[in-house]
């Protein structure tokens, strides 16, 4: 029988960070709002734009939770009828590397996944 080896990794603290960030950016459709904000403010039915297949309710429910999470700042601009827009607050900015370097291993990981495919052909 092989010795289990004790893991070399410190423990966690009881609110692990990674599970909390990841409990934030870990959403479905969280990681595309976070990315079409990064190049500054965008309006609901923008961002509803740029992110295709999300639906409005669905888009609602992951804005709600990312200003409550301190990501995303809503405002309402003076004007009639009244504007929302929607920007990253400076936490917020502070996920987009994280989106970025996640994109930058999906494209690594879709390439592998389609040579791999190729020499199966």
């Amino acid at each position: 029988m092989i010795a289990r080896r004790k893991s070399k990794v410190e423990t966690p603290p009881h609110m692990c960070p990674l599970s909390e960030c990841l409990a934030i950016i870990g959403g479905t459709w969280t990681p595309n709002i976070i990315w079409h904000l990064s190049s500054g403010p965008r309006r609901f039915s923008e961002l509803k734009d740029d992110i295709v297949g999300i639906s409005a309710k669905m888009l609602t429910a992951r804005l709600k939770r990312l200003e409550s999470d301190g990501i995303v700042l809503r405002t309402v601009m003076p004007t009639s009828p009244p504007t929302v827009e929607y920007a990253l607050t400076p936490l917020g900015a502070e996920l987009q590397p994280a989106i970025r370097a996640i994109v930058d291993v999906g494209h690594r990981l879709k390439e592998h996944k389609n040579k791999g495919t190729k020499k199966k052909s």
